[in-house]
This record gives structure tokens, sequence and C-alpha cells, in this order.
């Protein structure tokens, strides 16, 4: 089953279940969690969330999203009971994943439950 959500709803979400991150990916790149790192994220400016990877207070990794290139998050089942959750962009009538996050689970159903009474 292929849903979608707003980048709004889904980085509220993101931001209550920060321990659930498997793994964060761009075309360029992925970066892991470990039992050793945790996951910061900060916003640098009004267009600009950042996602940070620490080991202690080491960076081990970033990612900046653009929220104004995001039309929407796609989430789909992953491996076992992961789930992934792609950020799209549409450019020239073409979908493509800008980035990608995958999680221990899913949106729980009285998450989704209040989501659609929001929409």
């Amino acid at each position: 089953m292929t849903d979608t959500i707003s980048l709004k709803d889904f980085w509220a979400w993101l931001a209550e279940h920060t321990n659930c991150i498997l793994r964060l990916g761009t075309p360029d790149s992925i970066l892991y969690d470990d039992d050793d790192y945790h996951w910061r994220f900060s916003q640098e400016n009004p267009r600009t969330l950042l996602i940070q990877l620490m080991r202690g207070k080491r960076m081990v990794g970033e990612v900046f999203v653009e929220p104004e290139m995001i039309t929407s998050v796609r989430v789909s089942p992953g491996e076992k009971d992961d789930v992934i959750f792609d950020l799209m962009s549409e450019a020239d009538d073409q979908e493509q994943v800008l980035y990608y996050f995958v999680m221990a689970h899913g949106l729980e159903p009285d998450e989704r439950s209040r989501h659609d009474r929001l929409h």
C-alpha cells in the first residue's frame, strides 16, 4: 500500500520519532543509524531544514532539505517491518525522489486518522 502525506505533516511526525530512523538517503549519499548515533533536527532558515547524524557532539553527516522543492511524501512498505518515506519532487511532469527516510515503523492508525481529520 502506498500513501502520500504533506511534508509539513511528515516533518512533525518525524520530529517525534527520531529514534525510529534506520537510514536517511539522497541520490548521492546514505546515512545509517547506529547505537552510538543520534539524529538532530533544526531549521537553518525559513527555506532550509537540516538533519544531522551525531556521535556525541561530533557530526557524522548532515542533509539539507529545501521544503519548497518537496511536492509530497510517499509512504510505502520496505523490508520486513520497515517503512519508506520518499520526499518527492516534480519537474517537467516527472516525479523523482530527492530524499528518503527508512523508518522502523510507519504512521500508527491513530496518527493516520488524525492526519485525515486535518485534511
